[in-house]
């Protein structure tokens, strides 16, 4: 059972980090474009290398009609490729396309530059310090179910 200490520091860190998010996501020109769900999709394609549109709406949480959509848009955009499946052409696989690939890169490249720039202007190096020493036990908050 947490204490009222645990209790204390998810409340304070909860808000702290929702904000960093937002802020990273609203810092990007490249992403203006693009709604969340259309760049949650560009990230789950640049992890998987290619996936169904079924697949992409179970992982979205969308109904198959909504991801079509979705996925004309980026189509549209060029971000996409759709490729006839070898062995059941009734399936098509969804790719991120060469500008798909560099839309992600460029994104990350802005968010980490930005990013890097805020810790060198507002952090001193023992701060440096205690935000390196934090990551992993963030990154084991990302984990935990």
């Amino acid at each position: 059972m947490p204490s009222k200490n645990q209790d204390l520091l998810a409340a304070q860190l909860r808000p702290l980090l929702a904000r960093l998010i937002r802020k990273l996501r609203k810092l990007s020109p490249a992403n203006e474009q693009l709604s969340q769900s259309e760049r949650s999709v560009l990230v789950l394609l640049d992890q998987h290398q290619q996936l169904l549109s079924a697949e992409l709406a179970v992982m979205e949480k969308m109904t198959p009609q909504s991801m079509g959509q979705l996925l004309q848009h980026l189509a549209a955009l060029h971000l996409i490729t759709r490729t006839p499946s070898d062995s059941d052409k009734r399936k098509i696989h969804i790719s991120l396309s060469a500008a798909g690939k560099e839309r992600i890169q460029k994104v990350r490249r802005e968010r980490d530059e930005w990013l890097s720039k805020a810790i060198a202007n507002v952090c001193t190096k023992e701060e440096q310090a205690i935000l390196q020493a934090a990551l992993a036990p963030l990154a084991r908050l990302v984990d935990y179910e």
